[in-house]
C-alpha cells in the first residue's frame, strides 16, 4: 500500500513539474484546464497499469523476487493491526477533511442569508454589507457593499465568466480529492493551479471585451478582503493581481508551443516503464524484480549455460503438491509454500539468545538449478547468526521441480526477503 501511495505521490509531482516547467505561461488556458483535471487522475491511475509489452522487453538478467517473509510470535496480529491503524487514520483524515469542508459550506450559506439578495437572469447576486468581498459560487456571485460602482461592473462581468464556464466544478472536484487524501500535498498545488488558471481565462474573456488598460487599472485601485474558502472564485486575490497583470499583457502564445503538451507523453512513457518493471504494481504482495549478473553453471559436457530470466521461462520451478494449469497459479502455491515453510522452520529463540528487538531484515538469495536442487543459497542480514539461520532453512527446501525452457531443464535465480519482527 505505501509504495502504491509513493507512487501516486511521485507521478503527480513529475505531472505538476511538466504543468510549472512548460505549460503554465502558456495561453492556452482551456487546454492546461483539461491537463489540471486529468493529470491527478492519471497518477492515480498508473501505478495500477502494468503493459506486458514493456514488461518482455525490459533487460532480461533478473532475479525473481518473493513476496515478502514475515515471521515472529505476534506477527499475524502485528501485521493485522498495522494495516488497521493505518485504515483507522485514513479514516480519521477523510472524517475530518469532510467536517472542514462541510464547515466552509456552512459559510458560503451564513453568507448568503447575511445579504441583500438581487435576481438576475442567469445569476443571483448578494449584496454584503461592510464589506470589501468579491467571489462566485455556482451561480451566485457575492460582492461587499464598499465596493465602487465602476469595479462592481468589473467584477460582475468577471464573475459571470467563472458561472458560464462552471469552474465552481472544478474546485469541487479537487477538494474531493482534497478529503480522500487529505496527506498528498500535490493535490492541494494542483487545486491552486487551477484556482490561478480560472483567474486567468476570466480575465481574458472580461479583457477582450473591454479596454484592457483599463480593466487592469481597475485590479490595481483598490485592496479588497477575500474569503479562505478553497473553492469558490475569488476576485481579488493580491497574491494573484501581479501574475493576472502579467498574463493580461502578454501575447498569445503561437500554436506551434502547443505542442509542448507533447512532453507529458515521454513523461507517462516513463512512468509506465516503471510500473511495468514491478513485478505486482498492482498490491504489495512483491517487491519489483531486481537485476543482478548472470551466473554461469556448468554441463555435462563441461560447456556452460546461462540462467534463464524469470520472465520469459516457459515452465516456472515446482514446489512438490502444487498443481496448475499456468504460470501464474505455480508461481502463486510456489510462494505460499515457501512462506509457510520458511515461518515454520526458521529459529525464532534467537531473538533472545541475540537480545534482538524490533525489525530485523534478511535478504537471501539462492537458485533452483536445472536438476531443481537448492544451490548458491546467500544472505545477507544485520546479524552473521541471522545470515546463518537463513541459509539454514532455505537449504532444507525439498527437491523442486526444475524450471523449463525450450523442452530442457534450466536454472532460475530468485531473492527472498525475510522480516524478522521481535517484540
Amino acid at each position: 500500500m505505501m509504495h502504491t501511495l509513493l507512487q501516486i505521490l511521485v507521478f503527480q509531482a513529475l505531472f505538476l513539474a511538466v504543468y510549472d516547467l512548460f505549460l503554465k505561461k502558456e495561453t492556452f488556458f482551456n487546454l492546461n484546464r483539461i491537463y489540471l483535471l486529468l493529470t491527478p487522475i492519471l497518477g492515480c491511475i498508473l501505478p495500477f497499469i502494468s503493459i506486458n509489452f514493456l514488461q518482455q522487453n525490459i533487460p532480461q538478467e533478473f532475479i525473481f523476487q518473493l513476496p515478502t517473509v514475515i515471521i515472529g510470535s505476534n506477527n499475524p496480529e502485528t501485521v493485522f493491526n498495522g494495516t488497521i491503524w493505518f485504515s483507522i487514520l485514513w479514516l480519521m483524515g477523510m472524517l475530518f477533511s469532510g467536517l472542514f469542508f462541510i464547515w466552509k459550506f456552512y459559510k458560503i450559506i451564513k453568507l448568503n442569508f447575511s445579504g441583500t439578495i438581487i435576481n438576475s437572469q442567469n445569476f443571483k447576486l448578494v449584496i454584503l454589507p461592510k464589506t470589501d468581498t468579491a467571489f462566485s459560487f455556482f451561480n451566485t456571485i457575492f460582492l461587499g457593499e464598499n465596493i465602487s460602482k465602476e469595479n462592481k461592473a468589473n467584477i460582475i462581468a468577471h464573475e459571470k465568466i467563472h458561472i458560464k464556464q462552471k469552474h465552481s466544478l472544478d474546485l469541487l472536484f479537487f477538494e474531493m480529492l482534497r478529503i480522500i487524501f487529505w496527506f498528498n500535498p500535490m493535490v492541494y498545488l494542483f487545486q491552486n493551479r487551477m484556482a490561478t488558471l480560472h483567474e486567468f481565462i476570466a480575465d481574458a474573456k472580461v479583457a477582450a471585451e473591454k479596454d484592457k488598460k483599463q480593466y487592469y487599472q481597475n485590479l490595481l485601485s483598490e485592496v479588497f478582503q477575500t474569503e479562505k474558502i478553497s473553492f469558490i472564485n475569488t476576485f481579488f486575490n493580491q497574491s494573484l493581481i501581479k501574475k493576472r497583470i502579467i498574463m493580461l499583457q502578454k501575447s498569445k502564445s503561437k500554436k506551434t508551443a502547443q505542442l509542448k503538451y507533447l512532453v507529458l507523453l515521454p513523461a507517462i512513457f516513463g512512468m509506465l516503464f516503471y510500473t511495468a518493471c514491478s513485478d505486482n504494481p498492482k498490491a504489495e504482495e512483491t517487491q519489483t524484480v531486481q537485476q543482478s549478473d548472470s551466473e554461469v553453471i556448468p554441463k555435462a559436457d563441461g560447456s556452460t549455460e546461462t540462467d534463464v530470466p524469470f520472465g520469459t521461462i516457459e515452465k516456472v520451478p515446482v514446489f512438490p503438491g502444487c498443481t496448475g494449469a499456468d504460470n501464474e497459479t505455480l508461481k502463486k502455491c510456489f510462494s505460499e509454500n515457501i512462506s509457510g515453510f520458511v515461518g515454520k522452520n526458521f529459529n525464532t529463540k534467537l531473538a533472545n539468545d541475540l537480545n534482538l528487538s524490533g525489525i530485523q531484515r534478511i535478504i537471501v538469495r539462492f537458485k533452483i538449478d536445472k536438476t531443481g536442487k537448492i544451490v548458491d543459497v546467500q544472505a545477507r542480514a544485520p546479524k552473521p547468526e541471522l545470515e546463518a539461520e537463513a541459509i539454514r532453512v532455505i537449504e532444507k527446501l525439498p527437491q523442486m521441480e526444475a524450471g523449463e525452457q525450450e523442452g530442457e531443464k534450466v536454472a532460475v535465480l530468485y531473492s527472498l526477503p525475510i522480516v524478522f519482527e521481535v517484540k
